[in-house]
C-alpha cells in the first residue's frame, strides 16, 4: 500500500449530526437576537405622540 493511500482523508466528515436546517435556524435566531432594534420614523412617532394626547 502506498504511503499517499493510507494518509487520505474524506473531504468533508459528518462532526455532530446537526441538520442543515437547525443549524441556518440557530443562526437567524442570533442575528435576529443580536440586531438592535431600528430607530422609529419621526412622522410615526409625532402620530403616536399626538393620539395619547387626544385620548388623555
Amino acid at each position: 500500500m502506498p504511503a499517499t493511500e493510507s494518509n487520505e482523508q474524506k473531504p468533508y466528515a459528518v462532526v455532530a449530526g446537526v441538520s442543515m436546517r437547525d443549524l441556518l435556524a440557530s443562526c437567524a435566531a442570533a442575528e435576529a437576537i443580536s440586531t438592535p432594534p431600528r430607530v422609529p420614523d419621526p412622522e410615526v412617532a409625532r402620530r403616536s405622540v399626538q393620539q395619547r394626547r387626544e385620548a388623555a
